[in-house]
């Protein structure tokens, strides 16, 4: 949901905003979030893949603003850089992958943006969990293709969906 007058990117990156919005054309966006079962899919998610993180040589971060266009700031739900720990404190290189997960106020329309931005900025790997259906779906140009475990290549990482939604 979108708030109030236009804003700078000055501004914006340097405001707290609870939680943190997206920043779209100058323009505020609220973020769909805070219910229980959004919470625990993206904390299991996170854990696991950090678990891994040493293994995988990766970095792995909840709720980190990425600049996906010049305009444009989103929020992933987590996301998975290569290496260490970026130095950027708001990221302006594209993460290998982004991870949403959705509530149950998320509308296609707007998923399909959030999701458009991140392969436009080159993002590799995107996917969408749906906690109410327990699935997990890959989105590529394409469209959105469901999957079984989340799984990249160089470097090679294999989540099986079933572990993210364990009890």
């Amino acid at each position: 949901m979108a708030t109030g007058a236009l804003v700078s990117i000055e501004e914006y990156l340097n405001t707290t905003y609870q939680p943190d919005c997206d920043y779209i054309d100058g323009v505020i966006e609220e973020r769909n979030l805070g219910e229980n079962d959004h919470a625990e899919l993206q904390t299991a998610t996170a854990a696991y893949l950090r678990s891994h993180q040493k293994e995988w040589g990766v970095y792995v971060v909840v709720e980190q603003r990425v600049q996906v266009s010049p305009t444009r700031f989103r929020i992933p739900d987590v996301c998975i850089t290569l290496g260490g720990r970026p130095k950027e404190q708001v990221f302006r290189t594209p993460p290998f992958a982004c991870i949403e997960v959705l509530s149950p106020d998320d509308r296609l329309a707007r998923v399909r943006e959030r999701v458009n931005d991140y392969l436009a900025f080159g993002v590799a790997y995107v996917w969408l969990l749906d906690p109410a259906t327990r699935q997990a779906f890959r989105w590529t140009r394409e469209g959105m293709h469901e999957v079984h475990e989340l799984r990249t290549e160089n470097p090679q990482i294999v989540v099986p969906v079933s572990a993210l939604f364990e009890e």
